[in-house]
C-alpha cells in the first residue's frame, strides 16, 4: 500500500500557471507548464483535473541554469541547486561517469554533473601553481570533509584517492594518446587541455606541453567523438588552441592585442564556442564579488566560508582591466560565436581562489555579460539553451514538451532586469521541487 502511495505521489502532475515563460531561447506566449514525473508534459495545454496548481503570477519560469565551467564537489553541487543551477560541467576533476558512480550513488539533493576527468597538462603545469605542495590532503579539503556526513565523506575520499593515486604523466605523444584513452574509459564526457604559461596566474614560466602533443590529444579525443575544451587566458594561447582544432575555449583572453580582430575572426570561422568566465577575469584583476556576497538573496544561502571567498579575489593580474574583457566578449558575440555561461569556481572554499561561489556566480556572470553589452535574454540563452546544445544535453536547457523538468521560478522578469534571476521562488530538478 505504501509503495502504491509513493508511486502516486511521484506521478502527480504539477501545473505552473499564470506565469511568464522564458523557454531557453525567447519569451513565449503560453502561460502554463505541466510537469509529471521527470518531464514536462505540456506547455500551454490543458491542465489535468487532479494537478497540483502553482500560481506563477508576477513571476517568470526559466529552464534550470547550466554552469559550463566548474570544479566541483558534493557540497558544490548542493549549493548550485539552491541557486537554480541544475547542471554543472566540470572541466578538471572527479565527476566522470566512474566518479559519479563512486560519489553520488546515494546522493539525490544535488545538481547534475558532467566532467572532463583529469585534464591534459605538463608535469608541474597549470593548475599546480594554485595548489599546496606535497601529497597530503590539503587543509581546505580536510576542513570541508568535517562538514560532511560519514557517507558523503567516504565518497569524497574515495574519489580523491582515485584521482590522485595514479595521476597520468603526459610528456610524449604516446602518453597523450594513453591519457585520452584513460579518461574515455573512466567515462569522461569531454576532454580538457591546458595551455597556460602562467603570466596571468601570477606564475610566469609554467611548463606547457608541445604543440605536437596537444594537437595529438585533440585529434585522439575527436576519434571518440569527444569535445575538446582548452584552458586559455591570453590571445596567443587562444589562437594556438584554435589552430589545434579545439571545440571550445574554457576562458576569455584577458589581453587585447592589435591582432584581436583577426583572432575573433579565427574563432568564429572555427565554429568553437567560448566560456568567458568573466567572473574569473574580474577576480584575476583584483575585484572581489562583495556586492554579490552582500545581496541577501545570496548571503542567506551560502556558508560563511563561501561568503568570505566571494569577498576576496585571485588578484594575480592587477594590471588587467575589465574593459578589455567586455570588448573581447562583445566582439566574439557580434561575430556569431556561441558564448556560454561559466564560472571556474573551485570545489571547496580555497583562500587564494576568491570571488567565486557555486550557483551564485552563475547569476553574477549573467550580470557581467549584460554589463558588457548582452541583452538580458542573450545572457539567459548563454546559461540555458546554448550550453545544452553545444554539450549535446538534448533533454534540458529549454522549456518544451518532453524536456526534463529542470525549472526555476523567479519573482519579476529577468528578461528586462537580469538581477531578477536571483529572486528564486522555486526550483525543480527532474520534476521534483527542491525549493519552495
Amino acid at each position: 500500500m505504501e509503495k502504491a502511495t509513493q508511486n502516486t505521489l511521484i506521478e502527480q502532475a504539477t501545473a505552473i500557471t499564470n506565469v511568464h515563460i522564458f523557454d531557453g531561447d525567447q519569451m513565449i506566449t503560453p502561460r502554463s507548464v505541466v510537469i509529471k514525473g521527470e518531464y514536462i508534459i505540456s506547455v500551454g495545454g490543458d491542465i489535468p483535473a487532479d494537478a497540483t496548481v502553482i500560481n506563477g503570477e508576477n513571476a517568470t519560469l526559466m529552464p534550470g541554469l547550466i554552469d559550463a565551467h566548474v570544479h566541483t564537489s558534493i557540497g558544490g553541487l548542493r549549493d548550485a541547486l539552491q541557486f537554480g543551477v541544475t547542471t554543472e560541467l566540470e572541466m578538471n576533476g572527479d565527476f566522470t561517469r566512474r566518479g559519479r558512480e563512486i560519489q553520488l550513488k546515494h546522493v539525490h539533493d544535488v545538481a547534475d554533473v558532467r566532467s572532463a576527468g583529469t585534464a591534459i597538462t605538463a608535469p608541474g603545469g597549470h593548475p599546480d601553481e594554485l595548489l599546496p605542495d606535497g601529497d597530503e590532503i590539503p587543509e581546505f579539503v580536510l576542513k570541508e570533509l568535517e562538514k560532511l556526513t560519514e557517507e558523503d565523506r567516504e565518497a569524497m575520499l574515495a574519489a580523491y584517492a582515485h584521482d590522485h593515486d595514479e595521476i597520468p604523466q603526459v610528456t610524449t605523444v604516446e602518453e597523450a594518446i594513453k591519457h585520452v584513452h584513460t579518461q574515455v574509459e573512466h567515462g569522461a564526457d569531454y576532454i580538457k587541455i591546458m595551455i597556460e604559461e602562467g603570466t596571468v596566474m601570477g606564475a610566469p614560466g609554467l611548463p606547457v606541453l608541445s604543440d605536437e602533443i596537444l594537437k595529438t590529444a585533440v585529434t585522439e579525443a575527436h576519434k571518440f567523438d569527444k569535445l575538446v575544451i582548452a584552458h586559455v587566458l591570453t590571445a596567443r594561447s587562444s589562437q594556438e588552441a584554435i589552430d589545434f582544432g579545439v571545440d571550445g575555449l574554457g576562458h576569455l583572453f584577458v589581453d587585447r592585442p592589435e591582432y584581436t580582430s583577426d583572432l575573433v575572426k579565427s574563432i568564429a570561422a572555427s565554429g568553437a564556442f567560448v566560456i568567458p568566465c568573466l567572473v574569473l577575469n574580474s577576480s584575476i584583476i583584483g575585484n572581489p564579488a562583495s556586492e554579490l556576497a552582500n545581496d541577501p538573496r545570496v548571503h542567506s544561502k551560502l556558508s560563511p566560508d563561501w561568503i568570505d571567498i566571494l569577498n576576496s579575489s585571485f588578484n594575480t593580474f592587477p594590471q588587467g582591466n575589465m574593459e578589455n574583457s567586455f570588448k573581447n566578449v562583445m566582439d566574439l558575440h557580434r561575430a556569431g560565436v556561441d558564448i556560454l555561461v561559466g564560472t571556474d569556481v573551485a570545489p571547496v572554499p580555497v583562500p587564494n581562489l576568491g570571488g567565486l561561489a557555486h550557483g551564485a556566480s552563475v547569476h553574477h556572470e549573467m550580470q557581467l555579460l549584460v554589463k558588457a553589452g548582452f541583452s538580458p535574454i542573450e545572457a539567459l540563452q548563454s546559461a540555458t539553451a546554448k550550453p545544452a546544445r553545444r554539450f549535446a544535453l538534448h533533454d534540458r536547457g529549454r522549456i518544451a514538451e518532453g524536456a526534463r523538468a529542470d525549472l526555476v521560478l523567479v519573482n519579476g522578469d529577468p528578461t528586462t532586469n537580469i538581477s531578477d534571476t536571483l529572486s528564486i521562488k522555486s526550483v525543480w530538478f527532474k520534476g521534483v521541487q527542491q525549493l519552495r
